[in-house]
């Protein structure tokens, strides 16, 4: 039996396929497509109605990631199977996201203090460690309780109901994007809150906040609101994807930030006293217009980037050339 696009068996098979590598997929939506059809074939020909016997086939097989697990041999154990997909999901999503931008912060702070390079090294290589083991661990304790819970059932049902749409191409690169922009702008408007505690792994910045408290009378509230409507925007991508309303947006969300922050630091608002003093900034003749051209350089050129890219999305987007940047 051949079924049409967006059926139920479309969107069964499709959730299949993604939980197994690249290579088998092709030779596992052909054969699911052919049992599948089988099987409807059988129910149809007992009379039943061809979308029942669909539903009713579909159901026979069971939930997907399951089905998934047993084609490439893939035990769900250590929490049981009850919860190990999501739990495997989230870790996946974990460390490839928080890991790598804590990771970096730890090291950007290091470089910060101006410590050796054996000690960046060193701390780094610590803390990623830790970090790693903090989110193995507590993300699994969660799921280790849950699936413990004496009042859970003994397996969550499943129902063909439950099965997720088809999404186009363009919409999963597109939910990559959106899952990453909002762990980004989540951890950053954190940083903004938790350095007001002091700043760790940076010697002397343990205890003193990093920007400058006066700020909290306007300029870190009106921070966290762009971080608001950034996520905001990051959900209009993923909706509609880019347009040049939307490019058009992006342009002024990024002058909105990067124009403040560049007037904040280099008239000495931004960074608190505390901190400055702590670092024993400048540290040379020569540092004080380095660091500042670095910072100002790296905010501008992280402004431009992004504008750069939302342009060049929105074209591709309509289907023209990147190079016909005058045609939006």
């Amino acid at each position: 039996m051949t079924t049409a696009p967006g059926t139920l068996t479309d969107r069964y098979v499709w959730a299949v396929t993604r939980n197994v590598p690249d290579a088998q997929r092709a030779d596992l939506d052909r054969e699911l497509r052919e049992r599948i059809g089988d099987s409807i074939d059988a129910l149809v020909e007992t009379g039943r109605a061809p979308a029942d016997a669909e539903r009713m086939a579909l159901t026979e097989l069971g939930d997907p990631g399951a089905l998934a697990a047993s084609y490439v041999d893939r035990p769900l154990q250590l929490i049981g199977p009850r919860y190990y997909l999501t739990w495997w999901r989230l870790i996946k999503l974990l460390y490839s996201v928080v890991l790598p931008i804590a990771v970096a912060a730890v090291a950007f702070g290091q470089v910060l203090g101006q410590e050796p390079v054996g000690q960046i090294i060193g701390t780094t290589i610590t803390a990623a460690i830790a970090i790693a083991v903090h989110l193995g661990f507590w993300t699994t304790l969660v799921f280790a309780v849950l699936d413990r819970n004496p009042r859970a059932d003994a397996e969550l049902p499943w129902a063909i109901d439950m099965l997720p749409l088809v999404p186009p191409p363009a919409r999963l690169s597109r939910r990559a994007d959106l899952i990453a922009s909002l762990v980004f702008l989540g951890i950053f408007a954190a940083l903004i809150v938790w350095q007001q505690f002091g700043v760790p792994y940076v010697p002397g910045l343990e205890g003193v906040p990093f920007l400058n408290p006066d700020l909290w009378s306007f300029w870190l509230p009106y921070f966290l609101g762009l971080i608001a409507l950034e996520i905001l925007f990051a959900i209009a991508i993923y909706r509609w994807g880019w347009n040049p309303w939307l490019a058009g947006t992006n342009l002024l969300l990024n002058l909105a930030f990067a124009v403040p922050a560049i007037w904040l630091f280099t008239t000495g608002q931004l960074v608190s006293p505390e901190a400055i003093a702590a670092m024993g900034w400048p540290w040379d003749a020569d540092s004080e217009w380095v660091v500042t051209a670095v910072v100002v350089v790296t905010i501008a050129g992280v402004a431009v980037w992004d504008v750069i890219d939302g342009v060049i999305k929105t074209v591709r987007g309509r289907g023209g050339s990147v190079l016909a940047l005058g045609h939006i």
